[in-house]
Formats: structure tokens, C-alpha cells, sequence
């Protein structure tokens, strides 16, 4: 398939989501029939770019493209998969296989990257939040159904698998091999910085990381600190419930989030007193773009608590209940059925969180020859300032304790945009 033919499939898998979100909208007062009318003008389009382009289209490439192009538009967590694939899919879920520790969207039709995993080896390979994917194995992610990347991902631990990416602010395409392994969280660090300020640092959030960040919390405390910087960049493991239970350490009343759906039922999550071990300290949370899940809970209820200041970037963008669909064919569709919200009713997933500060991440951009697949994870340089907690602690010692940090003005950064992921991990 051509650059053009493929461009042809996108403007009409768009032109068709459009129609039917339109549809959608206007049949709560239309008639029945109404849906079906936008549809009859997405086959006459069909009809046409088979009998009037430049040369014979491959009619299930086309449909699969506008499958796929409905399921982004409507849902970018969706993957659409053949009654095949999903029992790969289905099997692969119940053996334990390895990975290359990224986390993964769709962006622009193709595959994104949310974020890598601290040690892993995309994370080695400077793989990192806004990059893409343009094959894997040797198979392009044009289209490609995300669950479905997920799998040519994951394999036995020992093996590799060969990539094509994009990477962010270097145009040509990279082949990079990964290694596959188990992925292993990073801990929970902390470390006593000057003015009674203790910095924590959540590199993951899942459900184990809770005992650990009480452990390194009260060891800043008995260390003398009496302000804390919890550092949520890059921070995309962990489920929203996982970010419930850490919000509440540091709140001990009032509404953490909720979630709700078209068929499922609102639930509220509201903070128990009993739970709240710190609740009396100044915060402020540094975020980024690769943060995401569960730490947009934390940074979202903290926030709007007038709890904590939250400086950095906008949040990616990602915290919703999934589930797989099966059709009569065999097929499934994985897709959000419900979403979690901030105390105000902002949906996570659609807007993320936005910093009471923004600033841009400058260790996001940094581009340096020692960037390859060859060669480890670079530390962060001693020379390199971190501008971020460099604000952070400006916020904490301007505040007065036992009450949350004022606001402090902060110049716009230049921003970029998130993609916005699922939240499986391979």
C-alpha cells in the first residue's frame, strides 16, 4: 500500500468517525435511522475510492484502517483484534512473558511511547515519551492494533525483538534491538535536601510501592524534614487504585476521585482520616509528560485539595477501566468502559493534570551522543540543573508550615503535547 493510498484511508477512516460521532450526537434527537444514514455515506465514499483511485484498493486494509482510525478517534487506549489474534491474545495473558519495558499508545495511527521503564532496555536505548514506533519484528504499526504490538513485544526472556523508531527531535528512523526480560519496578529513593525539605522519588506506583513510600516519608521526617517533594516524572506504572491509597497518606478528608461509565455505576473514593499518616506537611509534586495512571490520581486530588502545588508539565493523560468486547465472530475490541475523574469532574483520560506551575521538562529534550541503544541508561549529569526541583524547593520555602504552598507565578512554557496510552506495560 502506497503513502497516498494510506493517506486516502486515513481521511476516510476520519471523515467516517466524524460521521458517526455526529450521528451518535444527533440521535438522541433524530430518528432511529438516522446513524444509518452517516453510514451509507462513509460506503458511497467507500464505493468511490474503489472504483475511482488511481488503482485497486485492498478493500479489508481499507476497512481495518477505518476500523482502527474509529477506535483512536473515539477511544486511543482501543485495539481492535481479529478472532486470531485475540486468542493469542487471550493466551498470552495467562503465561508470564518478558518484555522490553515500554509503555504504549497510539498517536497519529501508528504506536507510541508513554514512557520506558527505568533499567530496562528501552529505557537504555533512550526510548522515552513521544517517541514512535514504526515497526516491530520487522512488521509495521501502521494501523496496527495496540494490544497486538503489545504481543510482538513480549516473548521469551533471553530474546530480542528489532524496532524501527522515531524518535523524538531526530527525524530519521532508528533500528534498535531489545533484549527481552522480566520487568523489575525500580524502588522508592529519598534523600534529605537542604532547608528541612525531604525529596521523595516515585519512579512506579503499584500497589507494592505504598509500604515503601511510608518507609522513605518517615525517614525524612526523622531526619529533621518538615516539607516533602514527591517527584512523580516519569511515573506511569501504576493503577488508579494504587494512586487512591497514596493520596490518602496525604489527605484526610474529601473526595479523591470517582469513576463512571455508560454502564458502570459511579463510585466515589473518598479519603478515610485513618489513613492520612501526613497530613500536615507542605507538598509539592513535580510532574511531566510520562507521568501517568495512578499518579495522575495523587497529583489531581493533592491539587485540587489545595493540598499540594503540582510544578512541571501536564500529565499524559491515562486513567480508565478496560475491557475486551467479543463480537460474534470471535473478534474482540478492547476499549475504556469507564473513567476516572478529578474531585471536579475533569476526566483524567481527556485533559490529564495541569501543573499549578508550568514549566517544561528540559531532561525530557536531552539529546546526547551518548543517546544509543548500544551503550547503558545514562545517569543525569552533576552540571545539568534540574529547573523543576530547582522550583519545587523555591515553592516549599516560600511556604509557611503546616499549610499547603502558595501559588507562585511561573512565565507558560513552551508546551508538547501528549500522546495518550494504555497502561499495559511490555
Amino acid at each position: 500500500m502506497n503513502s497516498r493510498f494510506k493517506l486516502v484511508v486515513v481521511t476516510s477512516s476520519t471523515f467516517l468517525v466524524v460521521l458517526l460521532l455526529l450521528g451518535a450526537v444527533m440521535g438522541q434527537s433524530a430518528s432511529p435511522e438516522e446513524p444509518y444514514r452517516h453510514l451509507s455515506v462513509y460506503s458511497e465514499v467507500l464505493s468511490r475510492i474503489k472504483s475511482e483511485y488511481v488503482e485497486e484498493p485492498d478493500i479489508k486494509n481499507v476497512t481495518l484502517g477505518a476500523m482502527n482510525g474509529l477506535l483512536e478517534s473515539v477511544d486511543p487506549f482501543a485495539s481492535y483484534l481479529s478472532a486470531d489474534q485475540y486468542k493469542q491474545f487471550l493466551k498470552q495473558q495467562d503465561t508470564k512473558k518478558a518484555g522490553v519495558g515500554l509503555m504504549l499508545s497510539r498517536k497519529f495511527g501508528y504506536v507510541g511511547v508513554v514512557n520506558s521503564i527505568p533499567g530496562s532496555a528501552a529505557a537504555k536505548a533512550g526510548l522515552g515519551t513521544g517517541d514512535m514506533l514504526e515497526s516491530i519484528g520487522g512488521i509495521a504499526t501502521r494501523d496496527m492494533p495496540l494490544a497486538y504490538a503489545e504481543q510482538l513485544l513480549q516473548g521469551d526472556p533471553g530474546t530480542s525483538v528489532e524496532i524501527t523508531a522515531l524518535r523524538v527531535r531526530k527525524p530519521e528512523p532508528q533500528k534498535i534491538t531489545l533484549a527481552r526480560a522480566i520487568t523489575v519496578y525500580p524502588s522508592v529513593t529519598s534523600k534529605l535536601l537542604p532547608d528541612t525539605i525531604g525529596l521523595i522519588q516515585i519512579p512506579a506506583l503499584d500497589a507494592s510501592k505504598l509500604k515503601e513510600i511510608r518507609t522513605h516519608v518517615d525517614t525524612m521526617l526523622k531526619q529533621g524534614a518538615k516539607k516533602l517533594i514527591l517527584d512523580l516524572r516519569n511515573t506511569g506504572i501504576g493503577k488508579p487504585e494504587d494512586g487512591v491509597a497514596v493520596a490518602n497518606l496525604f489527605l484526610d478528608k474529601g473526595l479523591i476521585t470517582y469513576v463512571s461509565g455508560q454502564k458502570v455505576k459511579r463510585q466515589d473514593f473518598t479519603a478515610i482520616a485513618e489513613k492520612a499518616e501526613y497530613k500536615t506537611q507542605p507538598i509539592v509534586i513535580i510532574t511531566n509528560r510520562g507521568t501517568a495512571n495512578g499518579a495522575e490520581i495523587v497529583a489531581s486530588a493533592l491539587l485540587e485539595a489545595k493540598r499540594a502545588e503540582v510544578v512541571g508539565e501536564r500529565t499524559y493523560g491515562d486513567a480508565a477501566i478496560r475491557r475486551a468486547i467479543t463480537m460474534d465472530d470471535g473478534a474482540a475490541v478492547i476499549l475504556s468502559v469507564a473513567k476516572y475523574y478529578s474531585p471536579s469532574g475533569k476526566a483524567i483520560q481527556d485533559t490529564g493534570v495541569t501543573p499549578s506551575i508550568l514549566m517544561t521538562d528540559a531532561e525530557a529534550f536531552a539529546d546526547t551522543e551518548e543517546d544509543s541503544p548500544e551503550l547503558p541508561e545514562q545517569p543525569r549529569k552533576e552540571k545539568e540543573e534540574d529547573l523543576l526541583l530547582k522550583k519545587a524547593i523555591e515553592v516549599l520555602t516560600k511556604a509557611k508550615t503546616g499549610s499547603p504552598a502558595p501559588e507562585v507565578a511561573a512565565k507558560p512554557a513552551e508546551r508538547v503535547e501528549p500522546v495518550k496510552p494504555i497502561t499495559t506495560v511490555k
